[in-house]
């Protein structure tokens, strides 16, 4: 595994940056670091994250890229977008082999971005489902097909372990063989680290009484999924970290958010000077050191926006007022 010759450029690119408005002026600021790593940091197994990350999904828009008239992101782009994100301090990147549109993979974008890859960085990707050509899912893979998955993901992504790999977890059935086949590679050096995702808490006993779990990966945010909390909160006393997804789109999930925001939301995000997006991750971050956010965009000004999420430090009246919107959950 080749890695180091970027991180040189990455750490440059930690230097404070002089920048104005941002988003069409809603966030103003002068002179300020902007670093993932404001936000503290968590280990996954023996690996140190920065607790704000990056999520892949977005980049190949592998869902609506499948639509006739849907427009593909520029390939470009989308690699200044992760080449931002290493230089603002993002080291957990997380991905998929099943990331994809007609034109590009996830995988393959982040290869080509960063590979030889900095030595703090850690992908993490997930397993489980799979994608025909045409984007239709498949069933969940058997015991045996996770091997050939395991090995699509080391190939596009250039690695000869894999970081950590997250079981997608399908419906409330036992995920026992599933498990097993993933700790067997583990056993066997394809895979340094496990993870759950998509998972309720029988899953997660049930993989423990396996192999360590380093990691549940749900989707849950600030009014979404708040029936998670108790997860979130048995993670944290566990030393598990809980990787929430979609917890800026909330319900709008791949779609992104709705376009309207709640009112004491946008409240709080103006008395900090900050925007509701940042407001949401902040939330996130404060419901226990060992939540670890993955927003992710394929816009370069976005990337910027959510990262500077890791120095809001919200107050205990916002959070009082934040957790009245959370538990009022539509």
């Amino acid at each position: 595994m080749v890695r180091g010759s970027f991180a040189e450029r990455s750490e440059r690119g930690r230097r404070v940056r002089r920048f104005g408005p941002i988003l069409h002026g809603r966030l103003q600021r002068v002179s300020e670091t902007i670093s993932a790593g404001a936000a503290g940091t968590w280990t996954l197994g023996d690996l140190t994250v920065n607790r704000i990350g990056f999520g892949a999904m977005r980049l190949p828009q592998h869902d609506r890229a499948f639509a006739a008239d849907a427009a593909s992101r520029d390939r470009d782009q989308a690699i200044t977008v992760l080449r931002k994100a290493v230089e603002l301090g993002v080291n957990h990147i997380d991905t998929a082999a099943f990331y994809f549109s007609r034109l590009r993979s996830a995988n393959e974008l982040i290869n080509r971005a960063l590979a030889p890859y900095p030595e703090d960085l850690v992908i993490a990707t997930k397993v489980g489902p799979g994608r025909d050509s045409s984007g239709e899912w498949l069933p969940m893979a058997t015991p045996q097909q996770l091997r050939g998955q395991v090995e699509e993901n080391l190939r596009q992504l250039g690695r000869d372990q894999l970081d950590l790999v997250n079981l997608r977890v399908s419906g409330p059935g036992a995920i026992t063989e599933q498990f097993e086949a993933l700790a067997t590679l583990r056993a066997a050096g394809l895979i340094r680290h496990l993870g759950i995702s998509a998972a309720r808490p029988d899953h997660l006993a049930q993989a423990q009484a396996i192999a360590p779990v380093v990691c549940v990966q749900n989707p849950y945010g600030l009014g979404f999924r708040s029936a998670q909390d108790a997860l979130v909160r048995a993670c944290g006393a566990q030393g598990i970290a809980f990787v929430p997804f979609f917890a800026i789109a909330g319900v709008g999930r791949e779609a992104g958010g709705s376009g309207t925001e709640n009112d004491e939301v946008l409240s709080i995000a103006r008395a900090h000077g900050a925007t509701p997006v940042q407001v949401r991750l902040a939330w996130a971050l404060h419901r226990g050191p060992h939540v670890l956010v993955i927003p992710g965009t394929g816009s370069p000004e976005h990337l910027v926006d959510n990262v500077a999420a890791a120095s809001l430090r919200l107050t205990s009246d916002d959070l009082t007022r934040l957790e009245t919107v959370h538990q009022a959950e539509q």
